[in-house]
């Protein structure tokens, strides 16, 4: 079945900064360089090839191959990795957190965007190489935010004793400890068949076959995504924040992206936008095994909180950044600007609040003279079953209405099909006529007449919209069964009151349609229509 698709402003989820890009609004220019297309594609791909240091490539083929040296790669990506030694290749990326087993259903989705950008652009310019890249947000240390996954309304929690209390460190190096129980859940949950095996079996490869999250994370994502060439990132690695280490230095000693990114989100406050993400004056995060926490001056002197590590002078600190450059994490400031440095680069594909804070970031990039890349609203998706699909064709609710509030929804349903008229609209303009005459009355005698005649007409509106309501409310109830139905059929599509893709599993679907999944996805998906997508599988 054909992909629908309605503007994302319709949805009524996406934020005015995020429609306004896509309408490309003139207030916002200044915030980006490029708004996403094939002449500006070309440009930045033409430039960034020039500009990016071969050095870099070299090291980033090296860390890559390392990566994948124990784990089994298809010869599409084996291919991309070579590629990216190559001075006519850049990348499309995106990134995730390092959610148990994928997190909501829009994982699928970022990457897939990434693909299909990818082979776009590479059969669109035939001397250029474009390698879709996913990286893994490894050093977040957001344990609670990415330690669940949603599956039939059920939330499958992992909560191993080591990390139960205050998990604050690089959430990559995490063991994967206590993963065996969430596995057993798993397996009563997905009962038998095919499918149930096989996601049984990948959660048991991922997770209890590797050592660390991060191993998990790119084991998992590799075998859904493997034969589309994916390349999958791992940047805490010292070889690749070597790379880094002048702009590390740089913050250090001159705090450029407080001072740029503060700048420019007073510009978005002023464009009545809201600041997604503030910045510190150090956004920086000092790194060990267990831990990953700020590191701020205090009268002159470096240190880190919540700790007794503390730099004696300032040339010892930048010693320690030159010799162990892996202790040094960027945060939600500077990891953009980290994720250009080691890529040749030209598109960030995310959701819509990691759009809004690359837009606070335009300024620093020009700072520290790197490229700032296209910004490219992922591809955003509500799955649909033929079953569902029929549902919705009976009770006759468009696209568009289904992402109406539900009372919005309901009360616009029951006047459609209700056999009697509740709309008063014609009362009420009647009402205004009636009330026409008695002003031009009221002008002959006095104000206080007058003010009697306008509360009289205010009044008796009140009195209509009250009866029109109370016939609503009467109609509800005489057709509760159509509305019980609408109210299943809407929270079927919308859980807990949200976007499907925000909390579902891809384990869901995956458990009825398989491999369906994933290919119907990459079929019907334009990155680039910039619409949002009804998928009917």
């Amino acid at each position: 079945m054909p992909i629908d698709c309605i503007p994302f402003e319709d949805t009524g989820y996406f934020s005015n900064l995020v429609c306004d890009y896509l309408k490309q609004e003139e207030k916002l220019a200044s915030f980006y360089r490029s708004f996403p297309s094939d002449a500006a594609f070309l440009t930045h791909a033409k430039e960034r090839n020039k500009q990016f240091p071969k050095t870099h490539r070299r090291i980033l083929v090296e860390v890559l191959k390392e990566q994948y040296q124990n784990i089994e790669t298809s010869s599409a990506t084996q291919q991309a990795i070579q590629l990216l030694a190559e001075d006519t290749t850049v990348t499309i990326t995106t990134g995730h957190q390092l959610n148990l087993f994928s997190g909501p259903l829009y994982f699928l989705y970022k990457i897939i965007s990434t693909i299909n950008l990818s082979e776009k652009l590479s059969e669109n310019y035939k001397n250029i190489n474009v390698v879709p890249v996913f990286w893994m947000a490894t050093e977040d240390h957001d344990f609670e935010e990415i330690n669940h996954f949603t599956l039939h309304g059920k939330k499958f929690k992992w909560s191993p004793e080591r990390y139960s209390d205050n998990a604050n460190g690089a959430v990559g190096r995490f063991t994967t400890e206590g993963l065996e129980d969430v596995l057993k859940l798993l397996k009563a949950e997905l009962g038998v068949g095919h499918q149930a095996e096989y996601l049984v079996k990948l959660f048991e490869d991922a997770y209890l076959n590797h050592n660390t999250l991060a191993e998990a994370t790119r084991y998992l994502t590799n075998e859904l995504f493997a034969k589309f060439g994916l390349v999958i990132l791992d940047a805490d690695h010292p070889k690749l924040k070597q790379l880094f280490v002048p702009t590390v230095l740089d913050e250090l000693q001159h705090q450029t992206s407080y001072k740029a990114v503060t700048n420019t989100s007073k510009q978005l406050e002023s464009a009545n936008y809201p600041v997604q993400v503030s910045a510190r004056e150090i956004n920086l995060f000092y790194l060990t095994e267990t831990s990953r926490e700020r590191i701020i001056n205090v009268d002159g002197t470096f240190g880190v909180v919540d700790s007794d590590k503390i730099w004696n002078s300032d040339q010892e600190l930048f010693e320690e950044v030159s010799a162990h450059p892996e202790r040094f994490s960027p945060n939600v400031i500077m990891r953009p600007l980290y994720q250009e440095t080691i890529l040749p680069n030209i598109c960030y594909i995310g959701g819509g609040g990691e759009l809004a804070y690359w837009f606070e970031l335009k300024t620093y990039f020009d700072e520290v003279e790197v490229p700032f890349p296209i910004l490219l609203l992922r591809n955003s998706v509500l799955l649909r079953t033929d079953k569902q699909y029929e549902k919705q064709q009976k009770l006759r609710v468009s696209n568009e209405e289904l992402f109406l509030k539900q009372h919005e929804l309901i009360n616009r349903k029951v006047r459609q099909i209700s056999n009697i008229n509740i709309d008063f609209s014609t009362q009420k303009a009647h009402l205004k006529d009636q009330f026409e005459a008695m002003y031009a009355l009221a002008e002959k005698t006095d104000a206080t007449f007058l003010g009697a005649v306008k509360a009289q007409e205010i009044k008796q509106l009140k009195g209509l919209d009250h009866l029109e309501q109370r016939l609503l409310k009467a109609q509800r109830l005489k057709l509760k069964d159509e509305v019980s139905r609408l109210v299943a059929l809407q929270n079927d599509f919308f859980p807990l009151k949200s976007l499907q893709e925000r909390t579902i599993n891809f384990s869901e679907f995956y458990l009825e349609y398989g491999d369906q999944l994933i290919n119907e996805l990459k079929e019907n998906l334009d990155p680039l229509s910039h619409e949002f997508s009804i998928l009917t599988l």
